[in-house]
């Protein structure tokens, strides 16, 4: 019974953390991760090369959302929205959540390690920005772009584990997943915008009001799809990458169109909805273009 007991506590630990690091939302980055290395590869990689750079993704995203939720849990705790996290209602001790930090980490380097040397050497970067992203709100309003930052490696850091070389596309395809990311983090932040007034903490929203920030993530959704259009000239993609570069584009107008300055209340489908859906069919067609040549350039 006490072996029982045991087990089913741990399996109940195991599901909070799931919940509180939001692991289905691996999905907004790991298409576009997938995506760097089919591009890369100009085909289907390997099962090795694709097994690796999961196991990375997970060791880094988990990393990263065990961070966050470290770092901000004195933050989180004040805020309505985030009080009933695992954290601050003692649903999980600091202690275990800086195992998984370390255990993530760990699993990181060893996949780097199975990739190349190019991806271990250039590991350093990615912890650092999956590391200070936790405290830029704490800093500066530019906190969206080093998220962006964080997840536009993942697409880079797939190109460097299936080639061993840092090039043009990858950079490309990186600031593209960037300002994807960095944009509707600024969109997720309008609903936190009179809490970080109040507690003195940095967002666009924050800074240059609601209105003015859902304007720059406009902006900033604008700039995603012309550098995907960047990677097509590039590579010399067809018109079916091309197909979800406007599949992708339409999707974050529509998305800035459930948004308002005024009205928020839609703003979670907007995010989790939209971004999940997004990712997922600019990896589809992009597979697609790659499976049917269908050359534009």
């Amino acid at each position: 019974m006490e072996l029982t007991n045991g087990i089913a506590n741990g399996i109940n630990k195991v599901k909070v953390f799931a919940e509180m690091i939001k692991f289905e939302h691996t999905i907004f980055a790991l298409p576009f991760a997938y995506l760097g290395a089919f591009l890369a590869e100009g085909a289907i990689p390997g099962a090795y090369h694709l097994f690796w750079i999961t196991m990375a993704m997970v060791g880094a995203r988990t990393a990263a959302m065990s961070l966050n939720r470290l770092i901000d849990r004195h933050i989180d705790v004040r805020n309505p929205r985030t009080a009933g996290r695992a954290l601050p209602k003692g649903l999980l001790s600091v202690a275990e959540v800086w195992g998984y930090v370390v255990v993530s980490f760990a699993l990181l380097l060893f996949a780097a390690l199975k990739l190349n040397p190019l991806c271990v050497k250039l590991m350093p970067i990615a912890v650092f920005f999956l590391v200070i992203y936790s405290y830029m709100k704490r800093i500066s309003w530019t906190c969206h772009l080093v998220l962006g930052i964080s997840l536009g490696l993942a697409p880079a850091g797939s190109w460097v584990a299936i080639t061993g070389s840092f090039d043009l596309p990858a950079v490309i395809l990186g600031l593209a997943v960037t300002f994807w990311v960095a944009g509707f983090d600024v969109i997720y932040a309008c609903q936190d915008f009179e809490f970080d007034r109040r507690s003195g903490l940095h967002s666009i929203p924050a800074r240059f009001g609601l209105a003015k920030g859902l304007m720059i993530a406009k902006g900033m959704h604008v700039l995603a799809p012309l550098l995907l259009l960047g990677v097509a000239f590039i590579l010399k993609l067809g018109w079916l990458y091309l197909l979800g570069v406007a599949v992708a584009a339409g999707i974050l107008y529509y998305e800035h169109r459930l948004v308002k300055p005024n009205d928020l209340s839609r703003l979670d489908a907007a995010f989790f909805n939209m971004n999940g859906i997004l990712s997922v069919l600019m990896f589809v067609f992009s597979l697609l273009d790659l499976l049917i040549p269908t050359r534009v350039f």
